[in-house]
C-alpha cells in the first residue's frame, strides 16, 4: 500500500517568516474591511480517496468445504493482507456438510461464496441471481476413481459396475447419457470408501486432489478418470456473489478479486508456508495430505487458459458448451443468459 510521504520540522521551517509576513498583513487588511469573507470547509480527510484512509469494507466469503488447499490462495490472501491492502476487512467462512454457499450469500450473509459453475446456472434458473467473478480451477478436480487393476480407461467401461456417487449430480447424468451407462449398479456415495476398496472392479467418485491420497496410504493402487476429460468440464471452484452487491460495491468486488488472484500467484510456489495456516483452521488433515493436494491442483489451477491468461480466466464458450449440456440433460428447463451469469470485468487485463 502506498504511503504519503510525513511532513518533518526541517521541511517546513524555511516558511515560517513568509507566513509570518502574510498573518500580520492579513490582520491589517480585516481591521478596514466592511464585511469578512466567508472562509472555504476545511476538507473532509475521508474524502481524498486516498486507500490508508478509508475504512476498510467488511465482506465474508463462503467456500464449498472445510478449509483445505483446494482453497490456498484466498487463505494466502488473507494471511499476507492482501485482501487488507485492497481494502477489505475480510472473514473466510469454511463450508461443510449441509452449509450453502449459494443460499447463504443470497440471503446477504455473506458478499462472496464458492461453488462449481453449473451451481450458479442452477441457480438462475430458481431465480437467485448469483454472478461468477473469477473461477479459481480451469479443470474441475471431479471425476471418477477406479481401480488399476480394472483396467478402466473409458466411462463406457462402467457399465457392468458398481458406481458410487451422488444422486442426481449433473457430471453423473452426463456421463450415463454420453456414455450408454444403462447397465450401472448406481450406489449413493457417503463418502466412506470401504465399500470401494474391497471390491476391485467397483468405482467411486472423488476429487483427484484428495481421494487418491487415502488409497495411497492404504496402498491400493487406483486411477482417475477427470469428468473434464470426457466431455463435461463446467469450471471448478469459481467465486460468485449476487447482481445488486456486484452492481452497489463495484470497488470492493474488483479489490476481491485481484487480491483472490494475488493470493493464487504466491500459493503456487509457496504452499508448505500457507498449508499449516490451513491447517489451523482444518486440524484433522495431515500436513502429508495438503502437500499431497496442493501439488495435485497445479495443472488444474494454473494450467489451460490460466498459462498465459492468468488464475480466475473464464470463457463465453465454456460456459455456453455448459449451459447447452444442461438444457439438452433436462437438468434446465431453457437457456440461461450466460452474460449475466458470469463477468470478467474484474479480472486483471492481460
Amino acid at each position: 500500500m502506498l504511503m504519503k510521504t510525513p511532513l518533518t520540522l526541517k521541511s517546513i521551517r524555511p516558511v515560517h517568516a513568509v507566513l509570518s509576513i502574510l498573518l500580520i498583513a492579513g490582520a491589517m487588511l480585516s481591521g478596514c474591511a466592511t464585511k469578512p469573507e466567508a472562509q472555504p470547509a476545511a476538507a473532509d480527510p475521508k474524502a481524498t480517496g486516498s486507500a490508508a484512509e478509508k475504512k476498510p469494507v467488511a465482506v465474508t466469503q463462503v467456500t464449498n468445504w472445510f478449509a483445505q488447499p483446494e482453497h490456498g490462495g484466498n487463505y494466502a490472501a488473507l494471511a499476507k493482507g492482501y485482501y487488507k491492502e485492497a481494502g477489505l476487512d475480510m472473514t473466510i467462512q469454511a463450508g461443510g456438510p449441509g452449509i450453502s454457499a449459494t443460499q447463504i450469500v443470497a440471503s446477504g450473509k455473506a458478499q462472496f461464496g464458492m461453488g462449481q459453475a453449473d451451481e450458479i446456472l442452477f441457480a438462475r434458473q430458481n431465480g437467485i441471481p448469483l454472478v461468477a467473478v473469477m473461477a479459481i480451477f480451469q479443470k474441475n478436480p471431479q471425476g471418477i476413481m477406479v481401480h488399476k487393476s480394472a483396467s478402466i480407461k473409458s466411462m463406457s467401461d462402467l457399465n457392468g459396475k458398481k458406481v458410487y456417487v451422488g444422486s442426481g449430480v449433473a457430471y453423473w447424468e452426463y456421463m450415463k447419457k454420453a456414455f450408454k451407462l444403462d447397465k450401472v449398479e448406481e450406489l449413493k456415495y457417503t463418502g466412506q470408501l470401504a465399500n470401494f476398496v474391497n471390491d476391485k472392479m467397483s468405482a467411486t467418485q472423488c476429487y483427484i486432489t484428495s481421494e487418491p491420497y487415502s488409497m495411497k496410504e492404504q496402498g491400493v493402487d487406483v486411477e482417475v478418470m477427470l469428468n473434464a476429460d470426457f466431455g463435461y468440464s463446467p469450471y471448478g471452484n469459481i467465486m460468485f456473489t449476487t447482481e445488486s452487491f456486484l452492481k452497489e460495491n463495484p470497488e470492493a468486488v474488483k479489490a476481491f478479486v485481484e487480491a483472490t488472484i494475488k493470493g493464487w500467484d504466491y500459493y503456487k510456489d509457496n504452499y508448505k508456508e500457507i498449508n499449516p495456516l490451513i491447517k489451523e483452521k482444518n486440524p484433522d488433515t495431515p500436513l502429508e495430505k495438503m502437500e499431497y493436494s496442493a501439488t495435485a491442483l497445479q495443472p488444474l489451477v494454473y494450467g489451460e487458459d490460466a498459462a498465459t491468461k492468468g488464475v480466475g480466466y473464464m470463457t463465453k464458450d465454456r460456459w455456453d458448451t455448459l449451459n447447452k449440456q444442461l438444457v439438452d440433460l433436462g437438468l434446465l428447463k431453457s437457456p440461461i443468459d450466460v452474460t449475466k451469469a458470469f463477468t470478467t470485468d474484474f479480472l486483471p487485463k492481460k
